[in-house]
């Protein structure tokens, strides 16, 4: 279903179901023309229906100032609404998912764990791509908002001001990131490299390449912030490569600047430039890991296809997606925001690490 069949659809929904709206007449009671509308009220004041039903019911949804406008356009009509009962377990009975790059396999878990919860909890989940782009995200927001309860945002690449911004007009969890003041629910990654590098020394590795991913995403941030504090800690020689692009190719890539100044293991963002990397040094007649250990991050199921297969950190992806709807499901009059959530992640060895020679 595209986004404007679904807006369509909501909006309707939200004139039925969120505010019955009158005329009044002189005398205090309804005119003889009877009830209106919502699509009157809307006509007046030059905005959606749908606008209308949010300024009156939930003005907390739209701006103050179209907000402030529809109740001045209505005060000046002589309108009144009466705000009907709403069910408190249809709060956030459609979600909007909204996630980087649909073809990454990252994500085939966060959506799974996010839908079954949502199915559990009686709510419907809708998908929307970004396409590691935070000015698509923010333009698919912008359609999107006005038609959901409530929207998860996996991996955003938009700024954090931005999503407090949004968390004002409508509930926000944040999956793969932390926001402050922002319920949010991610991986413990700083552990998970430590887990890594750990694995690495007992190797013999004294030297790492980070290969990084997109520079405006947090994980990156948060890998190579582990990455840095791994190396001052264990006395390991580490620098990084990067940006790169998070797929095979953006790995590709990492493997023809790493092989300018190698070193015997490397990180990478994710596990598909670590698939990539793998390729490309292999083409380059290096061997894994007999020249280089490599190490991925997420455990995709294409990390036992290659050869050697991929030792990779595994995040728990359907945990991170059910644990977002969960925070949804708080009533809505918490005193406070829950503590952000990190998850524990694991470390997964398999034939692309080895002795460092």
């Amino acid at each position: 279903m595209n986004v404007n069949t679904l807006a369509g659809i909501r909006s309707e929904r939200g004139v039925g179901g969120d505010t019955k709206v009158s005329r009044v007449g002189s005398d205090g009671g309804e005119a003889e023309n009877g009830p209106v509308t919502i699509y009157d009220v809307a006509e007046a004041a030059g905005v959606a229906a749908s606008t209308v039903s949010r300024a009156l019911s939930k003005p907390g949804r739209v701006s103050f100032r179209t907000a402030e406008h529809v109740r001045v356009v209505a005060a000046r009509l002589g309108y009144r609404t009466e705000e009907t009962e709403r069910d408190p377990k249809t709060d956030t009975s459609l979600i909007a998912m909204v996630v980087a790059d649909i073809t990454n396999p990252v994500f085939y878990g966060m959506i799974r764990g996010a839908e079954r919860a949502a199915r559990h909890a009686g709510c419907t989940l809708v998908l929307a791509e970004s396409q590691e782009s935070a000015a698509a995200e923010h333009e698919a927001l912008e359609r999107i908002v006005p038609a959901v309860d409530a929207v998860i945002l996996a991996s955003s690449r938009m700024s954090d001001a931005a999503i407090r911004t949004l968390a004002k007009s409508v509930r926000v969890v944040v999956l793969n990131r932390m926001v402050d003041q922002v319920p949010s629910v991610a991986t413990d990654t700083v552990q998970a490299v430590r887990f890594a590098a750990d694995h690495l020394l007992s190797h013999g590795h004294r030297s790492l390449t980070y290969l990084a991913g997109p520079e405006a995403s947090w994980s990156d941030g948060m890998r190579w912030r582990g990455v840095l504090e791994a190396g001052q800690q264990l006395a390991l020689r580490v620098r990084r490569s990067g940006p790169h692009r998070p797929t095979i190719a953006g790995g590709r890539e990492a493997a023809a600047e790493w092989l300018e100044n190698p070193t015997s293991a490397v990180i990478a963002y994710n596990d598909l430039v670590a698939i990539g990397f793998l390729q490309g040094v292999s083409e380059a007649g290096r061997r894994v890991p007999d020249d280089v250990s490599v190490i991925g991050f997420d455990n995709i199921r294409d990390g036992e296809l290659v050869v050697p297969g991929l030792t990779t950190l595994a995040s728990p992806l359907a945990s991170l997606g059910s644990a977002a709807v969960q925070h949804l499901q708080r009533p809505r009059n918490a005193t406070a925001e829950p503590a952000p959530l990190l998850l524990p992640s694991r470390l997964v060895v398999r034939g692309s690490t080895g002795p460092a020679h």
